[in-house]
């Protein structure tokens, strides 16, 4: 076992000592801070039966995790191309030390989809109007802020997109189909380009090229120096599909490109050749919404593997250089994956969390969380984000408002904390600091 994997006792309290399904608060220990609860009714967030069982096999071997490593930037979603960061660390006792708006959030119209990126200590966001903002990240003093709505449009139809920093340059995709490069200092465009149709996720840099993937599943490969297109792959096109995108994933040889329709196809980044391809078509649920087959959460690349879920109730293993699946489950989700060493954590369709073997795909653990505002009707859907690992604390975040940390070694709940505003993007890590975007536009910062 290399040295960097070493074994840690989880830092939690007894799942008996600490009732979830009955309490109504729990002091924010996790956060750092001690403060009464928000007004308003609360929620139970361990509330239902979970539908997946741990294996037996894989519940008896010893998890070990990489120890926590600090990181200066989190430049694109997903933290880098390959979006694999395993274990990331924050401080002991975090305290919230400042908030700031980006401008215009999630209304019933809208979502709020593109994930803050930080890179050289300054933190760039977009709100919903595709405005972009510079913060700095010690203090969140607002450093510039430009407007890549173009005069032709005013923007209310049209949400998405999202940011990476790369080369000394900040990318931005819009939902008006155009990708923008901007100076990170100052917000001045250097160049921009128009595609056919909307582009509803981040893009992904990676040595000199900026791959993006359009509404109606295509994947463009641009210098990242004058925006010229390199190459296109044009996948199968699905007309219905989850709300957003799913970013590529690449390292220095390949982008494994995630579309709607499920498939899943592993290109050349010199030319964009297809190497090979795989589905997570939907097989098993026929209702028209549980039936789609949309690759929402972002694939990750990590030791010559490929790992990737989709919606319809599929999680993949795939060696990167043949196409080999490794192994598959009967797991469903939207939110990106994480992985941590040998272990894979993941966020349901059904509102679990999940330990997954990396090696075998057998589960680990299971920790059900609240479904519903309303359990008793079942009205009022909780959607989940996440899961961030930072410290030892695998962090989840909700719509209701509520951030949960739960142990990477148990699942079993280590503390919550009630925020402001619902948060349905993952958190992120940088310099130590956790940083939210809410779905009320506004940065939290704690350190």
């Amino acid at each position: 076992m290399p040295s960097i994997f070493r074994f840690r006792l989880p830092l939690l309290l007894l799942l008996g000592l600490l009732p979830l399904a009955n309490c109504t608060w729990i002091e924010d220990t996790w956060l750092g801070e001690n403060k009464k609860p928000l007004p308003g009714s609360r929620i139970s967030v361990l509330a239902h039966d979970s539908k997946l069982k741990p294996d037996p096999q894989a519940a008896e071997q010893e998890l070990r995790l990489p120890a926590p490593e600090a990181n200066a930037d989190w430049p694109q979603a997903g933290g880098y191309s390959t979006h694999a960061l395993h274990h990331m660390m924050i401080g002991p006792a975090l305290k919230k030390v400042w908030t700031a708006s980006i401008g215009t959030g999630a209304s019933d119209y809208r979502r709020l989809l593109a994930p803050p990126v930080i890179a050289g200590g300054r933190i760039f966001a977009m709100d919903v109007e595709a405005r972009v903002s510079a913060y700095d990240q010690k203090n969140g003093n607002r450093l510039w802020r430009v407007d890549l709505t173009p005069d032709e449009e005013d923007g209310d139809d049209l949400m998405g997109g999202g940011l990476a920093v790369d080369g000394g340059r900040l990318f931005a995709t819009t939902g008006f189909g155009h990708v923008v490069a901007l100076d990170p200092a100052n917000g001045k465009a250097l160049w921009r380009t128009k595609q056919q149709t909307a582009l509803r996720a981040a893009p992904t840099a990676r040595a000199g090229r900026l791959f993006v993937i359009t509404m109606d599943d295509q994947t463009i490969a641009l210098d990242q120096a004058n925006g010229k297109t390199l190459w296109t792959h044009t996948g199968i096109n699905e007309g219905a599909s989850v709300l957003g995108a799913a970013s590529p994933a690449a390292d220095d040889t390949l982008v494994i490109a995630p579309y709607s329709s499920g498939e899943l196809v592993a290109l050349r980044v010199e030319n964009g050749t297809v190497l090979w391809s795989d589905s997570l078509a939907a097989g098993r649920r026929t209702d028209a919404v549980s039936g789609l087959s949309d690759i929402r959460g972002r694939p990750i690349i990590d030791r010559g593997r490929v790992f990737v879920i989709g919606h319809g109730d599929l999680m993949v293993a795939i060696d990167m250089r043949s196409g080999r699946r490794i192994w598959e489950a009967e797991i469903g989700g939207v939110q990106s994956p994480w992985i941590a060493g040998d272990y894979l954590y993941a966020v349901t369709n059904n509102a679990e969390v999940v330990c997954v073997e990396a090696k075998s795909g057998r589960i680990r653990w299971v920790t059900p969380l609240q479904r519903w505002k309303n359990a008793e009707k079942k009205k009022d859907p909780i959607v989940w984000a996440g899961p961030v690992l930072a410290s030892d604390r695998l962090i989840v975040t909700s719509s209701s408002g509520m951030t949960l940390a739960l142990s990477p070694y148990t699942g079993k709940p280590l503390g919550l904390a009630e925020m402001p505003d619902g948060i349905t993007i993952a958190p992120i890590v940088a310099n130590k600091e956790l940083l939210f975007l809410s779905d009320e536009a506004d940065l939290i910062a704690y350190r």
